[in-house]
């Protein structure tokens, strides 16, 4: 497995991200879901990050924006071939080396009370709840985490 910062305008990413846009389609309504569309994930204050498999195929995703006080993971998913593999906590470790290299201090983000394995995931790697921040409003659809990097 490889882990690099890509862009996400490739036909194999764009179909991975699909695929997430999909799974969360099942989870929550619409007005409920906070995602980031591909123009946004091309943007300068973006990383994004891919794992890719031995055959080279993407199977993993994230991306963080980096805003000026803190920076924001977005966009992580690991499709069901590259499960049980750490390709997530791998993911996740790359974008915050890197966000730790350019500054950045305070990692937050947002995902759905659905998502158990996320959840747990998040938890494990040092992330503690926290209220809404930035432009996010209280809503029971979704869960608020953050943690202190660097």
């Amino acid at each position: 497995m490889t882990i690099a910062f890509e862009s996400p305008d490739q036909p194999d990413v764009i179909a991975l991200v699909a695929d997430l846009d999909a799974y969360q389609d099942t989870l929550y309504p619409p007005e409920s879901r906070h995602a980031l569309d591909l123009a946004s994930l091309k943007q300068p204050d973006v990383l994004f990050a891919v794992a890719r498999n031995s055959e080279g195929q993407a199977i993993g995703c994230g991306a963080i924006v980096l805003r000026p006080e803190f920076g924001e993971l977005k966009r992580m998913y690991v499709s069901p071939r590259g499960r049980g593999q750490g390709v997530a906590r791998k993911l996740m470790a790359l974008l915050e080396s890197r966000a730790i290299a350019l500054g950045c201090k305070l990692l937050k983000l947002e995902t759905g009370p659905y998502q158990h394995e996320a959840l747990a995931l998040y938890a494990s790697a040092g992330y503690e709840r926290r209220g809404p921040f930035g432009d996010y409003t209280n809503d029971p659809l979704s869960v608020f985490m953050q943690k202190h990097i660097g």
